[in-house]
């Protein structure tokens, strides 16, 4: 008989929560610092971390400064999509409470950092009156749901709007402890629902969906638990999806029994069934993820384990839908959105390339005033992209000449500087975030115009490669299915270099080199792109020529080996 494995500390407190509760609603009357550390983990499901600055300040005496605990709090806005006014209750929120700066995540929402937990209920019941917040926006649950990207009004696209809004609310976990602690709706003492899907254990991790079109990758697909691309019938009505499940990207250095994974193809299905297929993937996480240990819960690994046909037959016997195997999908291709877009109702959209997501004045650029003054003055939606970036849709176009010479006045370019930048991740990592071991955001520009000066030495510009850049390996910025995964692993500015993903997503990379000073990243990429130079063939990416030439020989090259 085999041993019974222990629940992990987690389970626990989900399971012993009273639906979510814990004892937050304690720490919110009585004024407290932060919350407690069963509560720590609670806190997730309502859309928010807490935090401390990691960054050591000393007073006049020489004494290092307690920093104040702090809380990072992100929206669920289904597909990234805002109306005006809802962009500028989040624009009007950092300035209130979160240091005046926002950040646009990968998951095509909206985070803000070094919030004090007074603050909390307040950005919560305003987010609320403009039809948003942020519950599930993290824990073990659903969270936001992705959505491909349509800056060109397109009306297949738009399609999508929907499909992602159902799926955002079908998910969403039925306790009513987020309207009783944040809202002030405890007067209405209603019962819980009865969750069918979370039941009193969620989870065992987190769980990220995206949707979009057959052929158009703009959300990372193969990242995702979870994804569903669609396909159109003669008269461009969706009458299908290709279903995928089984992608993430955490691992952990030196335990190879972590790993980031692509997605796998489940096959197609009718679109009748997709809240039952979804639901059926869902469940079947819940059912067989790892509890006993989180840095092993995700879905990936249940994929991984018990096997494609295994897990299809699995969802099948749940959901009563059969998939359609011998249904070839089209060639993925990642639309480009940056820059000026004629949309289909004869107004114009401007993709605006922001790096790392970050939105702030900064010193002779404040970007975050001139996207308040674009957004608000001519009354614009917009839609957060997946690589950190914003389409802002619905200028007319006579009002073109005066929104690009407000800009000229703000000093702001909303164009990437060079096509190495166009799709370049980093994530916030230090001070914020509690699990860097390294810095990204922060030191991202720096090493940009590093490879930058290299990818223009070699003459490369045509197909610089797709770089991401993290922290820690966690992988919140999607290194691992990007051309060159630049991944934090050891306190002082140590990296591990991760090569083969692809421009288009559908793979993940490994490991060429681990412990690279910060210093000798662009050395290291230097010795790898001439090689790319010598020996691929004409314009091949350099994720497409590194899985070709043998990850094992760039580990040499690198001394990896």
């Amino acid at each position: 008989m085999s041993e019974q494995k222990e629940l992990s500390e987690v389970e626990h407190i989900k399971t012993t929560s009273k639906g979510l509760r814990g004892k937050i609603g304690t720490a919110i009357e009585t004024g407290a610092d932060g919350f407690e550390e069963d509560d720590k983990q609670l806190i997730k499901f309502h859309g928010m971390y807490q935090q401390k600055d990691r960054d050591r300040r000393k007073d006049d005496a020489g004494e290092f400064i307690e920093n104040p605990t702090s809380f990072m709090i992100r929206g669920r806005i289904p597909g990234g999509r805002l109306t005006s006014d809802q962009y500028m209750v989040w624009d009007d929120l950092a300035d209130k409470f979160g240091g005046g700066a926002l950040r646009l995540t990968t998951r095509q929402s909206i985070q803000m950092h070094t919030i004090l937990l007074k603050d909390l209920k307040p950005i919560m019941q305003a987010v609320h009156k403009v039809n948003l917040s942020t519950m599930g926006a993290c824990g073990d649950v659903v969270r936001n749901v992705t959505q491909a990207l349509n800056p060109w009004g397109n009306k297949e696209l738009t399609q999508l709007d929907p499909i992602a809004q159902l799926l955002s609310d079908h998910f969403k976990y039925k306790s009513n402890a987020y309207a009783e602690l944040w809202l002030g709706e405890s007067q209405l003492n209603k019962e819980d629902e009865p969750d069918p899907i979370y039941g009193t254990t969620y989870l065992p991790r987190k769980f990220k969906i995206a949707v979009t079109l057959a052929g158009n990758n703009s959300v990372d697909i193969y990242t995702n638990d979870m994804g569903f691309a669609a396909t159109l019938d003669a008269n461009g009505k969706i009458d299908g999806y290709f279903a995928f499940a089984g992608g993430g990207l955490g691992m952990t250095h030196n335990k190879p029994e972590t790993y980031p994974r692509a997605a796998d193809l489940l096959g197609w299905i009718p679109e009748k069934d997709l809240i039952s297929v979804a639901e059926g993937i869902v469940t079947s996480h819940r059912d067989f993820g790892d509890r006993t240990n989180r840095k092993h819960a995700r879905l990936k690994y249940v994929l991984a384990e018990k096997g494609v046909e295994w897990f299809r037959s699995e969802v099948e016997r749940r959901s009563g839908a059969k998939f359609d195997i011998d249904r070839k999908l089209p060639k993925w291709e990642t639309p480009n959105y940056l820059g000026w877009t004629e949309r289909a109702d004869g107004t114009l959209a401007l993709g605006f390339h922001t790096l790392s997501g970050r939105i702030k004045d900064f010193p002779e650029k404040p970007l975050k005033t001139a996207l308040k003054d674009i957004i608000s003055g001519f009354n614009l939606s917009v839609q957060v992209t997946a690589d950190q970036d914003l389409v802002l849709m619905g200028i007319k176009k006579e009002d073109k000449v005066v929104l690009e010479s407000k800009l000229k006045e703000y000093n702001i370019n909303p164009a990437s500087p060079k096509p190495l930048y166009d799709r370049a991740l980093a994530c916030p990592a230090l001070p914020t975030c509690g699990l860097a071991l390294t810095e990204s955001e922060r030191t991202f520009p720096q090493l940009l115009e590093s490879i930058q000066k290299v990818i223009d030495k070699l003459d490369l510009n045509d197909r610089a490669p797709i770089v991401r850049m993290t922290g820690c390996p966690n992988g919140c910025a999607r290194p691992y299915s990007a051309e060159i995964g630049i991944v934090g692993q050891q306190a002082g500015g140590k990296y591990s270099l991760f090569f083969g993903g692809n421009p288009e997503g559908t793979k993940v990379g490994d490991y060429v080199a681990k412990k690279v000073p910060f210093a000798d990243i662009p050395v290291q990429l230097e010795k790898a792109f001439e090689v790319w130079k010598n020996e691929g063939n004409a314009n091949e990416r350099f994720g497409d020529f590194a899985a070709r030439y043998s990850l094992d020989k760039f580990r040499e090259l690198l001394g990896a080996m």
